[in-house]
């Protein structure tokens, strides 16, 4: 007699092979606060608004931009409303330039928080091949943190990254990534200075200053912050939504 659909996935996650399936997620009310299990909030009113209340769990997305483009303030953002709901986050920073200064003005909850700092470098000039397998050590890093569970926000850094060490890495590395994330309660974010993978129902937030929106802010001589755009990438659109937000950065993390 033929299994169940139920039975068989029952089966299938006992057997710790649960990974293999598909995981449906219903799409967050638009109309209603958004279910925490279903997305991690970036802690931004104006860019969760857009984005159906977060990043999706369960699923790669990315934050791409050049250096100073805001990408820094909205992970930092992200990373405080992820501890401050109680969660733990973690940053594989494979360049070692995570700020941890820049972190706690944020409000990130330091003892919630696993740095795993690299070795990658951004001049690596005859030492190529060694900043490659320095790249490939902070992918199974990441990988082991991912396997590891329990987090609610899991960042891999490579912004500043040379170009080539990137598109090394095999495409399939993105592709087992995900199949870790599957199923997960962890939204996994990539961050770097052009889109590298995200998986079919992630999201990409690409980070620019256009001159148009271009404002810096003073607090009497004081530099205060930036208004930059985020512009959001999805492989599904939705009809009517909007794809792009600006935010306001502030001066203690405005990169």
């Amino acid at each position: 007699m033929p299994l169940a659909r139920s039975d068989l996935e029952s089966l299938l996650r006992t057997r710790h092979l649960d990974r293999t399936l598909p995981t449906a997620r219903p799409l967050p009310d638009a109309c209603g606060p958004p279910d925490e299990a279903v997305v991690a909030s970036t802690g931004i009113t104006a860019l969760d608004a857009r984005i159906g209340g977060g990043f999706p769990r369960g699923h790669l997305s990315e934050l791409v931009g050049p250096r100073s483009s805001g990408r820094t303030s909205v992970l930092l953002r992200m990373l405080a409303a992820a501890t401050g709901r109680g969660e733990l986050v973690a940053v594989v920073d494979a360049l070692d330039m995570f700020d941890v200064a820049s972190a706690h003005a944020a409000g990130i909850a330091l003892n919630q928080l696993l740095w795993v700092r690299g070795h990658v470098v951004a001049n690596p000039g005859l030492c190529r091949d060694l900043n490659q397998r320095a790249m490939e050590q902070a992918i199974r890093a990441f990988a082991l943190v991912l396997q590891a569970g329990n987090f609610g926000v899991v960042v891999f850094d490579v912004a500043e990254a040379p170009a080539n060490a990137v598109r090394g890495l095999p495409f399939t590395t993105w592709l087992r990534l995900q199949r870790l994330l599957e199923g997960s309660q962890t939204a996994g974010v990539l961050v770097g200075t052009q889109p590298m993978a995200r998986s079919s129902s992630g999201l990409t937030l690409q980070f620019h200053i256009p001159h148009s929106t271009f404002h810096i802010r003073f607090r009497g001589r004081l530099f205060d912050g930036l208004d930059i755009e985020a512009h959001v990438v999805r492989a599904r659109s939705h009809a009517g939504q909007e794809t792009s937000a600006v935010l306001r950065t502030a001066a203690a993390y405005g990169a």
